[in-house]
């Protein structure tokens, strides 16, 4: 039996091109920072591979600054925009990634700032008009705005560019997670008016441990990690050439094929959906109808935990995902899923399939083989669980 492996939004296999590029610089030495001859090699892998970078995702190359991954430039876009502005309010989606929302909630704990969560609609959507409301009750003391391009769990996709039109109408900056849109829908730093955003490595086939944090001129957030200054002074540290020229090569392929990609994923998504719903037809599909990732479907699957689904359908070969989280050995709803107004237990009770460049038809048909028999399974030890005290 083999895997249907449907967690690309966690981590995707590396694309052939990255392989390459990355393994090609793993025999090398040479540190980018040196000013010898191989130390100008490695400076220009790490440069034509910020050319390739900017120009596949629509900015100058001056304004990729390469990171450790996702979760560092998170970091870095929105504490460094807080320290840099000096200015309390930072108005966040409720349904950020935690790599957005925990710094934001440190911030608060620690550093005096207000973490305002912006509301959202049923698909998990921010509304321009509630963006704009959350602005006007003090615009003065905003120091920026973060709201995730696309969801990672519900594949909603956010109106990004009116959002961040409304956030300059009062010279306020706007910050975005770009980490699961890259690959799957059309993404340009400049047409969409974004001030700051997040690039991850391994969600567009490259490897893991890179990423980037694109920065419009003019906008400089405090440096959170301190030494050489490497990244235009707001991110210091060795630059990973063999790893940036993976990022680099996967970033391109990845545009590059993109539109064919994303038809394919939704016939795929569309299929897998259809099929789920014949086999259960009390699921529930979440996150917008059509404004969403093409790669993902995410269920709510009543009377499941979701847990229980996760382990059963990897015991038979598929890899999916659930949004809960772990505290204390207890498995904690979705804060997604909450913040679309879905109670507790529909939250626990959810899974996400995602798709990527390899999925297949296969895929897709081991998922509609055993989800039936699992979901029954899963009621059933809901149920024995409850009777039994």
């Amino acid at each position: 039996m083999g895997t249907a492996y449907l967690d690309h939004a966690s981590t995707t296999p590396m694309l052939p091109e990255a392989l390459e590029a990355m393994t090609t610089q793993l025999g090398q030495v040479g540190n980018a920072s040196s000013l010898h001859a191989t130390g100008r090699r490695t400076r220009r892998v790490v440069e034509e591979s910020r050319e390739t970078i900017a120009s596949a995702l629509g900015a100058r190359p001056s304004e990729v600054v390469f990171t450790a991954g996702g979760t560092e430039a998170d970091n870095l876009a929105i504490k460094g925009l807080f320290w840099a502005r000096k200015r309390p309010r930072v108005l966040i989606s409720a349904v950020e990634h935690h790599a957005a929302l925990d710094p934001a909630h440190w911030l608060a704990d620690n550093h005096g700032a207000t973490a305002e969560l912006l509301e959202v609609d049923e698909y998990g959507r921010v509304h321009p008009d509630t963006l704009r409301a959350a602005i006007e009750r003090d615009p003065e003391g905003v120091a920026l705005v973060s709201v995730m391009w696309a969801n990672n769990e519900v594949g909603t996709v956010q109106p990004i560019k009116a959002l961040a039109a409304i956030a300059h109408e009062y010279g306020i900056p706007f910050h975005t997670d770009a980490v699961q849109a890259v690959a799957q829908l059309p993404v340009s730093f400049a047409e969409s008016g974004v001030d700051a955003m997040t690039v991850s490595g391994h969600k567009v086939g490259g490897p893991i441990g890179v990423g980037a944090l694109l920065l419009a001129r003019g906008v400089d957030p405090v440096p959170v990690l301190h030494g050489g200054g490497q990244e235009r002074d707001v991110r210091s540290g060795t630059l990973d050439a063999p790893a940036i020229a993976g990022f680099a090569a996967a970033v391109r392929a990845a545009v590059d094929r993109r539109a064919d990609t994303a038809e394919r994923l939704s016939i795929l998504r569309d299929d897998l959906i259809c099929r789920v719903r014949k086999a259960v037809p009390d699921v529930i599909v979440n996150g917008h109808p059509s404004e969403r990732l093409p790669g993902n479907a995410h269920f709510s699957f009543p009377g499941c935990e979701g847990d229980a689904l996760l382990m059963l359908l990897d015991a038979r070969g598929v890899e999916c995902s659930t949004g809960s989280a772990c505290s204390a050995g207890v498995a904690q709803p979705s804060h997604v899923l909450l913040a679309m107004g879905q109670d507790g237990a529909r939250a626990r009770g959810s899974l996400r399939f995602s798709l990527g460049h390899t999925s297949t038809v296969a895929d897709v048909e081991r998922v509609a083989e055993v989800i039936g028999m699992v979901v029954e399974r899963a009621r059933r030890a809901g149920l024995t669980s409850v009777s039994g005290g």
